[in-house]
């Protein structure tokens, strides 16, 4: 079964009232859209389908996780999801555009499929700032990462001060090679066949 025969609600044949839908997301659905933020997760999807005559009102709710980088230790992390929304689906005989609230159809389509919606409302429920738990990240990548503090930095800075008499040598070379570059180029060009 494609991803979307899995996320889609027949319309022919549902009669008009309220009706109930369960969907599972797993990896699959992020690997269709070559997600590069979500490398895996487990959703269970629940939409309340209320039908009339012109359009059907979906309720739709996800809750679960997903597998998303670190932004603190770079490690996989578990971000919990819990969304709710609602669209719309309407009927027309002409194309209009998917707007993320309204999805328009034409009046012999058969299903309605939310794949797009589903995926979309996940990566959209992802917090800003995506973090294990305090005290859970890798404390290795977290010590590799660690800023240093305005302290460390002196003490850093003056034990390299420190060492720098021993390549005075060094340094009093490039000094030397820079100022003839620099003499160099302002220097005029002789023309050609002078002396």
């Amino acid at each position: 079964m494609g991803e979307t025969q899995r996320y889609a609600i027949p319309y022919k044949g549902l009669k008009p009232g309220c009706h109930e839908f369960r969907f599972e997301v797993d990896g699959s659905l992020f690997e269709e859209y070559q997600s590069t933020e979500i490398k895996d997760g487990r959703c269970d999807v629940t939409v309340g389908a209320d039908r009339s005559e012109s359009r059907i009102v979906l309720d739709v709710a996800i809750t679960g996780y997903v597998i998303v980088e670190c932004d603190r230790c770079l490690e996989d992390c578990r971000i919990p999801i819990d969304f709710e929304g609602q669209l719309v689906v309407k009927f027309s005989e002409e194309v209009h555009e998917y707007d993320g609230e309204v999805m328009w159809m034409l009046p012999g389509e058969d299903q309605v499929d939310l794949k797009q919606y589903i995926y979309e409302s996940i990566v959209l429920s992802l917090p800003y700032q995506r973090v294990h738990p305090d005290g859970a990240c890798n404390p290795e990548m977290l010590e590799r990462f660690r800023i240093v503090s305005d302290q460390e930095f002196a003490s850093i800075e003056a034990r390299a001060g420190g060492g720098t008499e021993h390549n005075e040598g060094e340094w009093a070379k490039l000094a030397a090679l820079r100022e003839q570059m620099e003499a160099e180029e302002e220097e005029p060009e002789k023309p050609r066949g002078t002396k």
